[in-house]
């Protein structure tokens, strides 16, 4: 078997239990994936020499397509509610399935690392069939030193098919997709997709499932450190300005998807970044924007312009989650070390589509814990087939898909992680104002980045405040530089009466949602919610 690169020898394929190989091209660097996968026919470059790829009929993750190995040490510790059983002798099946389809062809390979806290790191081998795919995921994990590699034993092995087809009548999965994860064994198998973020997920999945069994909190978040050395975290779903907001310029990133806080402070799981591209321009977000014309960059279904192959930002033909993934180092500002102290803020964000929630608004610890187990973001008409108006979506700890353990072990970390570090938490609306979607307008990203300055730098502390009267959320009443109109939702909205009962739904959205949540929590948590409407002032 021809092989190539740098590894450990006594821990290679063979150990597990890949066999008869074309080959194995083990961490591989940037230049030559590039070569190999424009070689291959995988993908192309862009004017500046971005690599660009095409993800197929998959364009995002399949989430009713992963699975979780049930046995008896994930029995009383996963959260089957929210993920999906495989028994082990399907997963047995798969896996072997796996290794035979492997068989004669040529991989790539990558040693890397979860975690910039080598305290608690995990060490992850991934196996690939596509060469931009093993970029990828270098771009995106951390990076060892090479004399690192050729003692490296991985406590994680992904393989990553996208030619594989699942069965469900062999594999007892729901179609030729499949993302399965055996926790006990540490193997994740991903077939029938091209989509790269999977690969990212499975790792987050991993450590989410391990460190809270260690006292550290993983969290879907972004993280920076402001100008006087405070950091922050930012927690969202996808689409609300997590990697927009923490790649701020006078501040120091850290990070912009997965982290982890312990004992030491917060660690970003990542070595690179992972940010949407719609509409991206280099007036908004100069930084992403540089970086997506930097060689060494990998633009996710964006459509190039056939005669100057430069990229089409503004062009969804192809999907509305198109996507840039880069080194953390291609961003001007990002720490050497991925590493802070213990956050002094939390802003939570949501893009709120029926445009009622505050832009920025002050958490108490209970209303924190109610809004984490929440969850909520409301997407677009538009963004997925069939949704015609706005939706909203409660995905618990901002990230339910990739969270295996109960929602209450996160948010049980994060009540502690709160109290002991005496920190400030703040729900910020990174949606519609002045009306919902298709009638109001999106918050501009100067006013949000001007509310977040003069939260995150003190200058809030001592404001004065209003309680919103459909949310009984502190909300400032006035910032420096910002309308002092767009901090009362309904006052921008020109009819007042749509206002109340667009916030009406909402907060009956609300209600419903977090019923699953009620018995699980303390009663000021309870209590934290929206509760009944009461008419404002005309």
């Amino acid at each position: 078997m021809r092989q190539t690169g740098v590894w450990n020898a006594s821990h290679g394929a063979e150990a597990f239990g890949l066999k008869n190989l074309g080959g194995v091209n083990w961490n591989l660097p940037v230049a030559t994936l590039v070569e190999r996968a424009v070689r291959r026919g995988e993908a192309s470059l862009s004017a500046s020499g971005a690599l660009t790829a095409e993800t197929g009929v998959h364009t995002g993750r399949s989430p009713k397509d992963k699975f979780v190995v049930r046995d008896e040490t994930t029995e009383d510790k996963v959260w089957w509610e929210s993920n999906a059983p495989m028994t082990p002798e399907h997963f047995e099946t798969l896996f072997q399935d796996f290794l035979a389809h492997a068989e004669g062809r040529e991989l790539f390979a990558q040693d890397l690392y979860g975690g910039a806290d080598p305290e608690h790191r995990v060490k992850a081998r991934v196996f690939t069939e596509y060469a931009w795919h093993s970029m990828f995921i270098r771009t995106m994990l951390i990076r060892p030193e090479r004399s690192e590699l050729e003692s490296f034993v991985p406590e994680l092995t992904i393989l990553d098919f996208p030619s594989f087809q699942a069965s469900p009548e062999r594999h007892g999965v729901r179609s030729g997709t499949v993302i399965a994860v055996d926790f006990a064994r540490g193997i994740v198998l991903i077939g029938g997709t091209s989509y790269a973020g999977e690969m990212k997920k499975s790792v987050f999945t991993f450590l989410n499932y391990v460190l809270p069994q260690k006292g550290l909190m993983p969290m879907h978040c972004s993280a920076n450190v402001g100008p006087t050395g405070d950091s922050a975290v930012f927690f969202g779903l996808s689409g609300t300005g997590k990697t927009t907001l923490s790649a701020d310029p006078d501040c120091t990133l850290i990070g912009d998807d997965e982290h982890g806080w312990g004992e030491n402070g917060i660690f970003n799981f990542e070595g690179g970044c992972y940010a949407k591209t719609i509409k991206l321009s280099a007036e908004q977000e100069p930084e992403i924007y540089a970086a997506a014309h930097r060689f060494g960059a990998i633009l996710e279904n964006v459509p190039l312009d056939p005669n100057t192959r430069e990229p089409d930002f503004d062009d969804v033909s192809k999907t509305e989650n198109t996507r840039v993934a880069y080194p953390l180092d291609f961003i001007p500002n990002a720490s050497k070390t991925s590493r802070a102290g213990h956050p002094k803020n939390i802003v939570m964000l949501t893009c709120d589509a029926f445009g009622v929630l505050p832009p920025i608004a002050r958490l108490t610890p209970a209303q924190a814990m109610y809004h984490f187990l929440s969850g909520y973001t409301a997407k677009v008409a538009g963004t997925e087939k069939g949704v015609t108006e706005p939706q909203a979506t409660f995905s618990t700890c901002f990230g339910a898909p990739f969270m295996p353990l109960n929602a209450a072990v996160y948010g049980e970390l994060l009540k502690q992680k709160i109290a002991e570090n005496d920190v400030t938490c703040w729900l910020v609306n990174t949606g519609w104002t002045g009306g919902g979607f298709g009638v109001g307008k999106r918050m501009s990203l100067k006013d949000t980045r001007a509310m977040l300055h003069a939260a995150l730098g003190g200058a809030l502390k001592d404001a004065p405040m209003r309680v919103d009267q459909n949310f009984g959320l502190e909300v400032p009443e006035q910032i420096e530089g910002v309308d002092a109109a767009l901090l009362t939702p309904r006052d921008t909205w020109a009819d007042k009466r749509a206002y109340d009962v667009a916030a009406g739904r909402l907060r009956a959205m609300f209600q419903r949602n977090f019923r699953t949540h009620a018995d699980h929590v303390d009663e000021d948590v309870r209590a934290a919610g929206p509760q009944e409407f009461r008419q404002a002032a005309e």
